[in-house]
């Protein structure tokens, strides 16, 4: 969609059914008791996907940047939920991937609006240049490999939008891993990695 080649993303689950269920309960009713289970699972999914993620110099930590919520979204949730799952990932990279750390590299600006029920151009046209790399986190980011976090792939938009701030602020955005990922329009299962 934005003419830039498609960046990595594993999805240890497709976004339907009974996972799909899981997900907007802990999103959107206020489940965050689930938080510690969809947190172990990231982690495992992360432990997966870690032969993938090497090749760089290992003085360079890698780091694990979630997508970034909205504030209105945080406080309605209670907590940073993809916060949360990018720190049991960058955890879980740790044990084989020394130096990996989580970096809360991204935040949005306001005036964005909330991205359900939008389809793909709409996505898109609502994150333009609504997330932006942190000033306080820019000297980390610069030169660093990044891996993105977030719960759910649908469009694309949210994981294209941090890539180009991440790109922008010279970070080298490796991948993404996500916890579900939406199979396209017509199809009701997908594969497991993306």
């Amino acid at each position: 969609m934005d003419g830039r080649a498609p960046l990595p993303v594993w999805a240890p689950a497709p976004c339907v059914g009974p996972v799909r269920e899981i997900v907007v309960s802990w999103k959107d009713r206020g489940r965050v008791d689930l938080s510690r289970h969809l947190a172990d699972a990231t982690a495992g999914a992360a432990r997966q996907v870690a032969p993938a993620l090497g090749g760089w110099s290992p003085s360079t930590s890698l780091l694990v940047v979630p997508a970034p919520s909205s504030v209105t979204a945080r406080w309605r949730r209670g907590e940073d939920l993809v916060g949360r799952l990018a720190a049991a990932a960058a955890q879980a990279l740790a044990d084989g991937l020394p130096g990996t750390r989580p970096c809360r590299a991204l935040r949005r600006r306001w005036g964005g609006h909330d991205q359900v029920g939008l389809g793909a151009r709409s996505r898109g046209a609502n994150l333009a240049d609504q997330i932006v790399v942190r000033r306080s986190t820019r000297a980390q980011v610069g030169g660093s490999p990044v891996l993105l976090v977030d719960d759910v792939l649908t469009t694309g938009a949210t994981l294209a939008a941090c890539e180009r701030a991440l790109t922008a602020a010279g970070a080298v955005v490796i991948g993404a891993l996500v916890l579900a990922a939406t199979p396209p329009p017509g199809r009701r299962s997908g594969g497991t990695g993306t």
